[in-house]
Formats: C-alpha cells, structure tokens, sequence
C-alpha cells in the first residue's frame, strides 16, 4: 500500500527587526529625547554663563578687617567670581575667602541687581602653638589651630594633637588663678600623659601633673598662690628654675642651672 505523503512544516515566521517593533523604537526615541533635553540644557546654561548680561559689578565686604588685605580680597575674588549674578557658585565664593590666612568663616549673599556681600569672620590669635616639626601655627580664641604669619607677643602652647582647645581653657583657667599674685603663664604644656607645665613670666616653671580628682590642678594652683610670697621670701622662688606641685601637701624646688653654677 502506498504511505500517505507527509504534510510539511509550515515555515516559520521570521524574527521582526527592530523597525517592526514600535515599543521599542519608542524607547529608544524617549531616550534620546532626554538625552537631547539634558544637552539642550546644559547648552543654555552654559551659553548664558558667557552672555553679558546680569553682570556682577561690586563685592561689598562688610565690617572692619585688622588682618585681611584689601589685595588679597582682591585676588580671592578674581578667583571665584565666575559666571553672573545668577550663576555664580556662592559655595565656591565661600570656599575661596575661607582659604585666606586670617579668615575663620566667609558668607555671601546676593543683592540685586549685581552686587555680592561679603562677610568676613576673622581668627582672634591668642596663642602660638608649638610643633615638633617647628611649623608656625596660631591658635584663635576658639581654641582652633590655624597658619598665619603674626609678630604679636603671645604667649605659647603646646599639646598633642587636637587638643588646642583643651590647652586653651586650662590656660584661661590659670590665668584667673595666678591674677592674685600678678604673674602671668607665658607658657602651657600638656604632654602625651596629660601631664601639665606651665611657665610663668618671670621665668618660674611650674610642674602641675595630671588632673585628679583627689588631687586636682585647681587644688595644687590654689596651694601654689597661697605660700607664693613666703616662698619667694624665705626660699628665694624667684631664682629657683622649677617648682614641682605634684606632692599632695607640699612642693619641692630645683635651683635653676644659674644657680647650680654659682
């Protein structure tokens, strides 16, 4: 018998291209819509950044500046000032004055129709701290290191770092302390032990240890400023080179090396 005859395979349909298929063609589409919208944009902005128009005339800098130079705002100025009155970049303004030696904070505002105002915060040195590398630092009256060049009489500081702060308000503190006396800290130490040396103004150094509870600094202050003057009477503190505050109910002295010779 004959054997039927095999149908065949209809053929199958071929893949649509990229051309018959709208979902995506309109993806695509809308993505380089953006694409074109953001370039656009950027293009605008760019163009009316260079357009003269809105122009920046003045920097009014307000308040009185013992430190900053009328030139060196000049020249931050030119530095920062790129752009319009609308387009000019306040937080790159800021950023350029804030990096001036004496300058601790800059604000800028705007005010129509083109001028910018300048607001000029500066450090209040109090202090010269001392590295180890010998670098010239200053400490402002917030207890904040920063580089500067000054020729004040100041007294000097020295610490591990971060610790400006620290020293300062110890500083402030003895100061109060030592008014009775009518001498003055010329120099404070905290070392890496937090153990504190002060020298005075008329050339004494004073050895106050470590802050304790049972045996604090204000203590061993108070007791150094209490027999201060019997002291300088019967055992001639002036010529001593250091007095050591570290013994719980009294003190020792070490003759300066002046003294040792003589």
């Amino acid at each position: 018998m004959a054997k039927p005859a095999r149908r065949k395979k209809a053929a199958e349909p071929a893949e649509d291209g990229f051309w018959d298929r709208p979902v995506l063609m309109n993806l695509v589409a809308d993505v380089l819509i953006v694409f074109a919208i953001a370039g656009l944009a950027w293009s605008a902005a760019t163009a009316v950044q260079r357009l003269p128009i809105f122009p920046l005339h003045d920097v009014v800098v307000g308040g009185s500046l013992d430190n900053v130079t009328r030139s060196q705002i000049e020249q931050a100025a030119r530095v920062a000032l790129t752009g319009n009155f609308f387009t000019v970049d306040l937080d790159e303004v800021r950023t350029v004055f804030e990096k001036l030696p004496w300058v601790r904070q800059a604000d800028v505002r705007r005010r129509w129709p083109g001028t910018l105002e300048l607001s000029i915060d500066e450090h209040v040195a109090v202090a010269r701290w001392r590295r180890v590398d010998g670098e010239s630092r200053l400490v402002n009256d917030h207890g904040e290191v920063f580089a500067a060049a000054s020729d004040l009489q100041l007294p000097v500081f020295a610490g591990p770092e971060g610790s400006a702060a620290q020293v300062l308000n110890r500083y402030r503190e003895i100061e109060q302390a030592l008014v009775a006396i009518g001498r003055k800290p010329e120099t404070l130490v905290l070392s890496s032990r937090e153990a504190w040396q002060v020298k005075l103004d008329d050339g004494v150094v004073i050895e106050l240890g470590r802050d304790e509870a049972k045996h604090s600094l204000a203590d061993r202050l108070a007791r150094f400023v209490a027999y201060y003057r019997l002291a300088l009477e019967k055992t001639h503190l002036a010529r001593a080179g250091v007095v050591d505050m570290r013994y719980p109910n009294g003190f020792a002295l070490r003759p300066s090396p002046l003294d040792m010779k003589s």
